[in-house]
């Protein structure tokens, strides 16, 4: 072969090559960009939560001890504490928070489906003309701040509020109802506030149903009802689930809504974590209880998504 025929081959493919990379180099960032994100913001303030988790409770600026240590001998020095984990599956406080917190989101979760899913079902069934004002009206709440909304319902709910004067005007009760400090207007507060988070996944995959499919079931000669037991609820099961794992996570952790609109008996996990954090200043304790709350939210999802791929 010509030498010359050959250098310039090569050359070429040097160039291709060249432009190549500098063409992927933006894919490059752009798929590097999440992974960073991911461990700057998530994967190293979790280790410092998991590692102070292991630490001893003190008096002082931090108020722990540090796990690693370094003798005089150069030799690494490895203290654990395990005593907040064990004092959290032990001790009937914690037990207690940690079984309110998993009931009332449940419930929560369970309530916002009944609610939910014949709401997102409405509004896929309407014409496309409503569905914008429709789907606006369900995320008119996320406009108003969070704290707003809870003092909304702590003036309705109150012994003065709103609700106990219109039914003392209208002779229904004598005296004040005290509905505020219950764990019902607690999981109310919960529906109310977690309630879009599962009208939108569902509704989103409602979208995505192909209709032949129903009309199919029709020519066949399946009911209205069969066909939406058997055809509508199965193709919308990724959208349920979503849903209600949106619900229960953000709901087990939540703190306002109890400490708002319960009393000191309506003790939950989110309320024993910021009572240890910030009343106790037992930061050991607090990081041990966030990792356990964030193992019991994860293991679900993460057993649901791998359901879902195979």
């Amino acid at each position: 072969m010509n030498p010359k025929l050959l250098h310039f081959s090569l050359a070429g493919k040097r160039k291709k090559n060249i432009e190549i990379a500098e063409s992927d180099s933006p894919k490059f960032w752009i798929r590097i960009a999440p992974i960073l994100w991911m461990v700057v913001f998530f994967v190293f303030p979790l280790l410092i939560v998991f590692k102070t988790s292991f630490a001893e409770s003190i008096f002082g600026i931090p108020p722990f001890t540090e796990i690693l240590n370094t003798t005089k001998d150069y030799v690494l020095d490895i203290k654990l504490n395990f005593k907040n984990y064990v004092s959290i599956f032990s001790d009937s406080y914690y037990v207690k928070g940690f079984i309110n917190s998993v009931c009332l989101s449940a419930v929560a979760t369970i309530l916002c489906f009944l609610i939910g899913f014949p709401m997102a079902y409405g509004i896929h069934s309407v014409n496309s003309r409503f569905k914008t004002i429709l789907l606006l009206l369900v995320s008119l709440s996320f406009w108003t701040p969070f704290l707003i909304r809870i003092y909304s319902w702590m003036s309705l709910l109150s012994v003065n509020g709103i609700i106990n004067s219109v039914l003392m005007k209208l002779g229904v009760i004598s005296s004040p109802i005290q509905f505020i400090g219950t764990y019902y207007i607690v999981c109310l507060g919960l529906v109310f506030c977690y309630l879009p988070f599962m009208i939108f996944p569902i509704y989103a995959v409602l979208e995505k149903v192909d209709k032949s499919y129903l009309e199919v079931a029709y020519d066949l000669g399946c009911r209205p009802i069969k066909t939406f037991w058997v055809i509508t609820i199965p193709l919308v099961k990724p959208g349920i689930a979503t849903g209600a794992i949106l619900v229960f996570s953000a709901s087990i952790g939540e703190f306002v809504v109890p400490e708002l609109l319960g009393s000191a008996e309506t003790i939950t996990f989110g309320r024993v974590l910021w009572t240890e954090f910030f009343s106790n200043l037992d930061w050991t304790m607090a990081c041990a209880l966030a990792v356990v709350m964030m193992c019991f939210i994860t293991l679900p999802i993460f057993i649901f998504q791998k359901r879902t791929k195979t």
